[in-house]
């Protein structure tokens, strides 16, 4: 039994050291351009990306993701810090860099299925070896951060009508020849 346990032993030890030497010699491609390949690596980082922030992730949302206005809000927000460049948003087709993006950032019908303290999190932190940037980094308060959440919870019904409304700056969105 001694035996056996040894010989499992090494064979571990020498299938580490297989797998190190594989990655840091350079044979696992890291190229975003090619989609095509699908390897044990990019489901092993997609796991653990989603490990740890079901980890990291809790809360409950500090405003009511009903209320219209908030919504509205959190649309703006969305624009302002340029998220429908990368995920789109309704009638609005990503940015050609944002389709290029390997791994490819998340549609927002996507998104909106998950918990609203995973979202707030990954919009908060960002996320390594992404595009994703840390909003909580360059100054968005949470408040702010919480509006763009309720916007993607609510993206599924939300028309690009009405997207394009709670957008437009006051000079689009008013009738013509008049200012508000």
């Amino acid at each position: 039994m001694r035996n056996f346990l040894a010989f499992i032993g090494a064979l571990s030890i020498l299938g580490v050291i297989a797998v190190a030497a594989y990655l840091f010699a350079g044979f696992s491609d890291v190229a975003a351009g090619d989609r095509s390949r699908d390897n044990i690596f990019d489901h092993a980082i997609e796991r653990i990306r989603e490990a740890s922030i079901s980890r990291h992730a809790d809360g409950l949302p500090p405003i009511p993701f009903d209320d219209p206005l908030i919504i509205q809000a959190g649309a703006r927000q969305f624009v302002q810090h340029n998220c429908d460049e990368c995920h789109g948003a309704p009638g609005v087709q990503r940015k050609a860099f944002g389709r290029a993006m390997n791994p490819g950032p998340p549609g927002l019908q996507r998104m909106s299925a998950n918990d609203p303290a995973h979202i707030f999190w990954i919009i908060k932190n960002g996320i390594r070896m992404t595009a994703m940037p840390s909003f909580g980094r360059i100054g968005v308060s949470d408040n702010d951060i919480w509006r763009i959440v309720a916007f993607i919870k609510k993206f599924p019904t939300v028309s690009a009508d009405q997207y394009k409304s709670w957008t437009a700056s006051p000079a689009q969105s008013a009738p013509s020849g008049e200012t508000r």
